[in-house]
């Protein structure tokens, strides 16, 4: 799930971006509007939510919110504001936030409206993705494999690997290139070697393959990878 923060104050902003980190959130983090703006328009990002302050240098959250509902996006909105009247509510509400949490707020309560968020989203509202034998499950944050008699057999996998299984299973049987992976799990502007998702699916598909799932993720040399939902059960 990959988020798009806006906050200008910069210690506020690195608080919540690494929040949403140790949950295994892909962050881009701007500090105003304008920048915003640029990156909600980027052509090869998709993002699952937005949390916008209201006050920001160049275009406030607010007008970002309206020119997303004018563009009828349905992208997921959460506002931020040390606001906390009625009708400033209202007005955050009515320009297309989904949601609205007055500064200053703890940890538990914004990762509590998160999950509300996507609980309401008509595409967020399956809490588990499962492929065979293999299930992510985004409420507990983990990766396990049925085993005999029910029983779970949880995957350790590190921030990145499960942002990049995450990726797969939600495009399951497509075709991913590297330069689409990239693009969606890691941050604008992030520092990659060139071979840096060709390494992280090795070592996830070890992983995975000490619970007989390596075969899931196919290499396609020269074209990209996909997770194979049809590989052996």
């Amino acid at each position: 799930m990959r988020v798009l923060l806006v906050e200008d104050e910069a210690d506020l902003g690195e608080a919540i971006k690494q929040i949403l980190i140790q949950e295994k959130y892909i962050v881009d983090w701007v500090q105003n509007g304008d920048d915003a703006w640029l990156y909600l328009q980027n052509k090869w990002t998709d993002y699952t939510l937005a949390i916008f302050d209201w006050l920001l240098p160049g275009l406030s959250g607010i007008e970002l919110c309206r020119r997303l509902r004018r563009q009828n996006s349905s992208l997921l909105v959460l506002m931020l504001t040390a606001k906390d009247q009625l009708e400033d509510k209202v007005e955050g509400l009515d320009a297309g936030a989904d949601d609205y949490l007055v500064k200053p707020f703890l940890r538990a309560e914004l990762l509590a409206r998160i999950r509300a968020l996507q609980r309401r989203s008509p595409q967020l509202q399956s809490q588990k993705l499962q492929i065979n034998r293999l299930t992510l499950d985004y409420n507990t944050r983990t990766v396990y494999v049925e085993a005999n008699f029910g029983q779970k057999q949880v995957i350790s996998l590190t921030t990145k690997e499960f942002q990049l299984l995450e990726y797969l299973m939600e495009h399951p049987n497509q075709i991913l290139t590297s330069e689409q992976i990239r693009n969606q799990i890691w941050e604008v502007g992030a520092e990659t070697v060139s071979n840096v998702v060709a390494a992280q699916i090795r070592l996830l598909r070890r992983k995975l393959e000490l619970l007989h799932c390596g075969e899931l993720i196919e290499t396609l040399h020269g074209v990209g990878y996909r997770l194979n939902s049809h590989a052996a059960k």
